[in-house]
């Protein structure tokens, strides 16, 4: 059983948050109320806050009392918004206080907090706020780190480290259209995560991006260098694979659901396990050659894998399992036991499989005229194998079958 362990971050932390209250008892009672699911940093003033923040980067967000010596709440909060240092001023901040004053709301507001708890509010409540609030702004930075990359032409996703959609596209219309010169085929899949709802219910959003990275990691090691991965919403990736056909896609695709089936993260207690559902669609068996259609065709299976109670690959024709794959293996002709028949004499066995063969020996046809330039009828060949051979002459050269 491969096991791993999930951490709340890249550092092996939960999400810091600083709790500025002049009531010792006060921030013992948020911490213990916030426990588990943020590291907290304690300072009795705004003052001591502020220069909490200046040195500390690792503050995610602020939860803070308004009356306090040397500096208030408010105070605090309008040098936060007034700071040069993005990182300070748009950090969330959330006001909690005893005075259920709707002016006292009305002026937090006005100076930009995020939030406003009065004291003695459950822990659900600060903790719903809290998340929430974390959340967002991990939305809008993600946003902003994606908006830059799309300037700077970047092809990468910056948070997940992956193929970013824009570049998938852009690149998947070179793929298919390299394809249709070379008459190959294009494996498509969407991968997604059987869980994402419940884990970033129970977990929070930081652990379940850390699973997506994990994942992310696992399938780019088991990919060819041609193929080109990417994620393609918050519980989703997607997979362009030149030159693969639908059997060899379906095959990697049940190889990567039983790994995934297997493997166990180690979140502090938790021991967190995940399934995917996968979708698979391919070029030629689809009848689809632009990536786009094959892509939402892929993402089709995989939300139809989901709701068949997940754990599942769907490509055309239904569920594939370890047997599909065997009887699709099975129809494969082999040229090393053709060779072996045409030794031993037997020419009007192998002549039955010729289309078949040629079809599996295309590539090889292709390369070879590609390097040799010596005329071989490609055309001819694709159209024996295409109509199955019908057509040519008992005994006939089917290369001189012609459009």
């Amino acid at each position: 059983m491969d096991e791993t362990a999930v951490t709340a971050d890249e550092g092996g932390r939960l999400p810091r948050i600083l709790v500025v209250d002049d009531s010792r008892m006060v921030r013992a009672s948020i911490v213990k109320h916030i426990r588990g699911h943020f590291e907290a940093r304690e300072e009795p003033d705004g003052e001591a806050a502020w220069e909490a923040l200046l040195v500390d980067p690792g503050i995610e967000i602020v939860l803070t009392d308004i009356g306090m010596p040397r500096l208030d709440g408010y105070g605090l909060l309008e040098r936060l918004r007034a700071s040069k240092v993005p990182r300070v001023r748009d950090l969330p901040v959330v006001i909690i206080s005893g005075d259920e004053d709707e002016s006292a709301r009305a002026r937090a507001l006005s100076l930009g907090a995020n939030g406003f708890i009065t004291k003695g509010s459950g822990s659900a409540e600060l903790l719903a706020t809290l998340m929430s609030l974390l959340r967002l702004s991990k939305a809008q930075s993600a946003l902003e780190l994606s908006r830059s990359a799309v300037e700077q032409g970047s092809a990468v996703d910056p948070e997940s480290g992956l193929a970013n959609a824009a570049y998938l596209e852009h690149h998947g219309a070179q793929v298919a259209a390299e394809a249709r010169r070379r008459h190959a085929d294009i494996g498509a899949m969407v991968i997604e995560i059987d869980q994402y709802e419940s884990l970033a219910a129970r977990h929070g959003p930081q652990v379940v991006q850390l699973i997506l990275r994990k994942l992310g990691k696992l399938v780019s090691d088991r990919i060819r260098a041609e193929d080109t991965l990417s994620q393609h919403g918050p519980a989703q990736f997607a997979l362009l694979s030149p030159g693969i056909d639908r059997v060899s896609s379906c095959a990697f695709a049940l190889r990567l659901r039983a790994s995934v089936e297997k493997l166990v993260m180690a979140y502090r207690e938790d021991r967190i396990r995940i399934t995917l559902s996968i979708g698979v669609a391919s070029a030629a068996a689809d009848g689809r050659d632009a990536v786009g259609a094959l892509l939402a065709l892929a993402r089709e299976r995989a939300a139809h894998a989901h709701a068949a109670g997940g754990n599942r690959v769907m490509a055309a024709g239904g569920e594939v399992d370890a047997q599909v794959i065997e009887r699709e293996l099975a129809r494969v002709p082999s040229v090393d036991a053709a060779l072996r028949l045409l030794r031993a004499g037997a020419r009007d066995e192998v002549a039955e499989q010729l289309p078949q063969l040629v079809g599996a020996l295309l590539p090889l046809f292709e390369l070879l005229e590609s390097r040799l330039h010596a005329g071989l009828p490609l055309a001819g060949l694709r159209e024996f194998h295409d109509k199955g051979g019908a057509g040519r002459q008992d005994g006939g050269d089917p290369g001189n079958t012609v459009r």
